[in-house]
């Protein structure tokens, strides 16, 4: 008897069909797969083959073939066993194939026959729903996970025989309903904690709200973590379809926790700087594992420390920081995770951090050089914004004083994207640091004086036409904080103090003056 079982399976943050087909006939006894599948999958025969057993039902003399299709996608994981278990049952005529119509089925079976978690559910869920399934079944430690999706109704069952009983069961099961918890988004670090670095805290309110990328430099102690550990809270709420597409990635990275509901702070990932390159982009097997990169999307991804991660590990920034995405190319296909988020770092200025302050630095100019050219000038000219913060002296330490909360900050960055939205509401980008090289002259335009300040500059100094591009759309930030329709000279001018060429870069010799 023939009959195929709906599944779902991952590729990137997504998810797709997967249809089990089953047929028991006559033949030499046992289980055959088939269907491009991985190791772990063509395991799941011995796997359900045990649960069923230890479940009540032992399986007969008979050939059982499974396809797992479309054949040319890679079947990766342990979430086929229940669609394979549910297929060979309705095989075997124990449970009427019509009572199996829209329903999708997803989870890892022990050999007691308990059902264990799987990652992306939520991701599954949601790919489902748009297929046209009204029912899905998952494991009960994923039910909640599941249940966040609207449009399509929940079961999760905790072992084989709870999933048998909705079918040949006497008494109805109810869908599983959303236990809804408050909703906690509470700041516990402040931007009135941090004394004087009136310049970072500025640089910062741009970053966030033009969502330009942020360098930070200053000797041990400056406040540079501080500063960047603040900067999730003046960002603005996520909104539903953020708070979704993040609570995805954290689902297929196994780091989501249902009890704590989907996720509604921005995150602020800190790697450490020994990351390998799989870590920091994404990998590990032939179905890649969201990185730091993917982590941080929506938030701010901080790295300290940052010419002490390895090369590879800073130029794979590249294009997530172009393209706000990244591919990750295996033997089986591609795979696309998103990469949208904001890139803080921060470096001493020298190994011993205390350049140039002669006193205490001990570092010659060839190991200040090489210690800054670890940067390349690729991934710099990435960087819209530097800040060199210095020691705070002790009477700014001293100094009592009313200081602006991250609520106050907020108030501005809100104010500075709610222009950029409707400004950019026929495009396909939404903030400043997005705009177009195309589109520059349409959005950015300027004052004749403003114009001419950018060209000393650009003459001046050397920028690259990446970094003249970049200036003109933070000097538009700028312009949009102090609610100026134009670009206007002293907003040029801002700009380009904060670039890091004018804070000291040096492009011939690979560092700082």
């Amino acid at each position: 008897m023939y009959c195929k079982i709906t599944s779902l399976a991952l590729k990137g943050i997504e998810a797709g069909i997967v249809a089990a087909e089953v047929d028991v006939g006559n033949g030499l006894p046992g289980i055959n797969m088939v269907g491009f599948l991985s190791a772990e999958v063509r395991e799941a025969r011995e796997r359900v083959r045990v649960a069923l057993r230890n479940s009540g039902y032992p399986l007969p003399a008979k050939k059982i073939t499974v396809n797992l299709s479309p054949a040319d996608m890679r079947k990766e994981g342990t979430a086929f066993d229940l669609a394979i278990a549910m297929g060979i049952l309705c095989g075997l005529g124990i449970i009427p194939e019509e009572l199996l119509k829209d329903c999708c089925f997803i989870g890892e079976l022990g050999l007691d026959g308990k059902l264990r978690a799987v990652p992306g559910v939520l991701s599954c869920t949601f790919a489902a729903k748009e297929a046209g399934m009204k029912r899905i079944f998952v494991p009960a430690e994923n039910a909640q996970e599941s249940a966040m999706v609207d449009g399509i109704e929940t079961y999760g069952p905790g072992t084989l025989n709870e999933a048998l009983d909705f079918f040949i069961g006497t008494g109805e099961q109810e869908p599983v309903v959303r236990d809804f918890r408050p909703e906690r988004t509470e700041l516990t670090e402040d931007f009135s904690d941090i004394r004087g670095q009136y310049l970072g805290k500025r640089a910062a309110v741009i970053a966030a709200a033009g969502g330009h990328n942020l360098l930070l430099l200053g000797p041990p102690g400056s406040g540079k973590t501080m500063l960047a550990r603040r900067i999730p809270g003046i960002l603005p709420p996520l909104s539903l379809e953020e708070s979704m597409e993040l609570t995805k990635i954290y689902s297929v990275a196994g780091m989501f926790r249902p009890e704590d509901g989907r996720i509604l702070k921005r995150p602020f990932r800190n790697p450490h700087h020994t990351c390998s390159i799989a870590g920091m982009a994404g990998g590990g097997g032939h179905q890649p594992v969201p990185g730091e990169i993917t982590l941080a999307t929506k938030g701010v991804l901080f790295l300290d420390e940052f010419p002490e991660f390895k090369r590879e590990s800073i130029e794979a920034l590249r294009q997530p920081l172009e393209e706000h995405r990244i591919v990750i190319s295996r033997l089986y296909g591609n795979y696309e995770l998103p990469a949208s988020f904001l890139l803080v770092a921060a470096m001493n200025p020298c190994p011993c951090g205390y350049y140039p302050d002669r006193n205490r630095c001990t570092c010659s100019p060839d190991r200040i050089r090489r210690y800054r050219g670890r940067v390349s000038h690729a991934i710099l000219d990435r960087i819209d914004l530097c800040v060199e913060l210095s020691a705070v002296p002790i009477t700014e330490l001293s100094k009592e004083e009313k200081r602006k909360t991250s609520a106050m900050l907020r108030a501005q960055v809100e104010a500075c994207r709610q222009i950029q939205e409707e400004r950019y509401r026929e495009e396909n980008f939404s903030l400043n640091a997005e705009i177009p090289g195309a589109l520059l002259d349409e959005y950015c335009k300027m004052t004749d004086g403003a114009n001419e300040r950018l060209i000393r500059a650009f003459v001046k100094k050397g920028f690259s036409a990446r970094l003249y591009d970049r200036i003109r759309r933070v000097a538009r930030t700028v312009a949009d904080l102090a609610g100026s329709e134009i670009i206007k000279e002293e907003h040029v001018s801002e700009a380009v103090m904060y670039h890091a060429m004018e804070g000291g870069f040096n492009r011939e010799n690979g560092g700082f003056l």
